[in-house]
């Protein structure tokens, strides 16, 4: 679980708008990783493998268990392959579908891909990377957990992250310490530690506020402020209002069902 409690450096935010990302590092792999004047092209594909290469890697070792040695190098070979000389991201349209899932789609096809090479060469070893065909086609068929659920909640998790960092910077900035310390221990750290929520007396006196009440109404006030802000980071990487609805049901779906 990312740590909540220091303020993250600029290179670690979220950037403004995923699509136009996703544009200005397809430019930068056409051009072989020289810098489009006014574009930021290596900054944005540098930007883009470091949002999604944590949920890419959960992916890897998680359902289709490979181990962290062998997934690193498939990462590498991802990158440096795909993305890089074959320009993978120039296909991404929004039109088609999430940013995500195509990146997912794409990664599970080189993994075969790779053990097909693999396997061509040498008789295959009994043990993890035999499953991988497999296990994709039994999961487009439908029944049991998607192999997809993993990369699913690594990506809920960097969007929980922003959310919070953003969140209790605002609180912050506007000298509102009492609504960050509530909402954190009433309804933060019970997630996340599995922590017992501490009664609205007992924030009441910690935070020198009137009444029980009053912390209850500043805990109504945070549920408020992050809702608002969750939906703004959403906002930034889906194409339009309809798939920002979408996508918070999902995250929230994905929230509400902790792995098995």
């Amino acid at each position: 679980m990312p740590d909540h409690s220091r303020p993250q450096p600029d290179w670690q935010r979220f950037p403004t708008t995923h699509w136009s990302l996703v544009g200005r590092a397809a430019a930068a792999a056409a051009a072989g990783g020289a810098r489009v004047p006014g574009a930021g092209g290596p900054v944005a594909l540098g930007e883009l493998v470091r949002i999604y290469l944590p949920a890419l890697r959960a992916h890897l070792i998680g359902p289709l268990r490979i181990d962290e040695h062998k997934a690193d190098d498939l990462l590498q070979g991802f990158l440096t392959d795909k993305v890089l000389e074959q320009n993978m991201i120039a296909a991404a349209d929004p039109k088609r579908g999430k940013f995500r899932t195509f990146l997912l789609t794409a990664l599970e096809r080189f993994v075969i891909d790779a053990h097909r090479r693999e396997s061509a060469q040498k008789r295959a070893p009994k043990g993890k990377m035999l499953d991988v065909e497999d296990f994709t086609q039994r999961a487009g068929r439908g029944g049991g957990e998607s192999p997809s659920d993993a990369f699913d909640r690594a990506w809920a998790g960097e969007v929980l992250s922003e959310v919070v960092r953003r969140m209790r910077a605002e609180c912050e900035s506007t000298a509102r310490p009492q609504l960050w310390g509530i909402f954190e221990a009433r309804m933060l750290m019970p997630i996340i530690d599995g922590a017992e929520p501490p009664s609205h007396e007992a924030l009441a006196e910690r935070w020198k506020l009137a009444s029980a009440a009053q912390s209850a109404n500043t805990l109504t006030s945070a549920k408020r402020l992050f809702t608002r802000v969750f939906r703004a980071v959403v906002a930034e990487y889906a194409a339009d209002d309809a798939e920002v609805d979408s996508e918070i049901r999902e995250l929230w779906e994905i929230f509400s069902h902790p792995p098995a």
